[in-house]
């Protein structure tokens, strides 16, 4: 629940017996609101779920099972929007779920092959109580971006597993298109490109550089397209490839989705490469000054 709608804050945590206890933390930032919650809890698994999101009946019973693995530290599954969502914010749903968009990370918005991961947000995350503590907790200022730190401790310090597994599902509800979710993915690509310096055993990826890199392309090629005609030609047909493929993956029965789609997707495009950018060449974010 967000400090804006509680002035004190809080953290909430699930005893024994299944009563909600809520924890009063004041205004901290929400990794710190997250481990004011670790020594309230009398269990040995901690289930971290944001405000607007739900999880499906079996949720905690099929994390259980992979539990059953030592070795596991953690378990996340796919954050799905949820068929009651407006149709904006089911718009932004299928834009996070479009290939296009995320290519190979798809499986955090659909359910796919359990695999073992080293990056889970904490919007569906489960993890050991023990190796929290081992941790001493998230131990940063970044939101979002704390379940990076927090992943990245569990599998490159401790050399621990993060299973992904689709069974272990919640149900998301997105910020609607269009400013709403254009001002969260410019937020995800600024902590990325950040992190690609900070955190680069995990975030140093070829993938979160291709919306940059296409942005950059569109740049020099409509530069050199003014200059020579052949380079023109090139670079029409790019783009006209580039438009189709959207295109493609904005068809929908529902003719109002696909008409938020296939802007929703460019607009994406266009707010990950710019702010990713900004990260890259940020010399620190507002976070490291608290």
């Amino acid at each position: 629940m967000p400090d804006a709608s509680i002035p004190e804050g809080l953290s909430v945590s699930l005893s024994a017996d299944s009563r909600v206890k809520i924890i009063p933390t004041g205004a901290v930032s929400v990794p710190e609101k997250r481990d004011a919650a670790i020594g309230h809890t009398e269990g040995d698994i901690l289930a971290f779920i944001d405000d607007d999101a739900s999880p499906q009946k079996d949720w905690l019973k099929c994390a259980m099972e992979d539990f059953k693995d030592d070795a596991v530290a953690a378990v996340g599954g796919p954050a799905i929007t949820p068929s009651i969502d407006t149709l904006r914010q089911q718009a932004s749903g299928l834009v996070y779920s479009s290939f296009l968009v995320s290519g190979k990370y798809v499986y955090r918005y659909l359910p796919k092959k359990k695999i073992e991961v080293d990056d889970f947000p904490t919007c569906n995350l489960l993890v050991r109580k023990a190796i929290l503590r081992e941790l001493g907790g998230f131990q940063t200022t970044f939101w979002p971006g704390e379940d990076t730190k927090l992943c990245l401790d569990i599998t490159k310090k401790l050399g621990k597993k993060i299973i992904y597994d689709p069974a272990v599902l919640v149900f998301h509800h997105r910020r609607p298109l269009f400013i709403p979710h254009i001002k969260q993915v410019a937020s995800y690509a600024l902590h990325r490109g950040y992190f690609v310096k900070k955190f680069p055993s995990t975030s140093l990826k070829p993938a979160y550089f291709i919306p940059s890199l296409f942005l950059l392309a569109l740049f020099v090629g409509g530069t050199y397209g003014l200059l020579f005609s052949w380079m023109r030609i090139i670079y029409l047909l790019g783009l006209s490839l580039y438009l189709l493929l959207v295109f493609i993956f904005s068809i929908r029965k529902d003719l109002r989705l696909a008409a938020l789609v296939f802007p929703g997707i460019i607009m994406t495009h266009f707010a990950y490469g710019i702010y990713f950018l900004k990260g890259l060449v940020s010399p620190f974010l507002r976070e490291e000054k608290r």
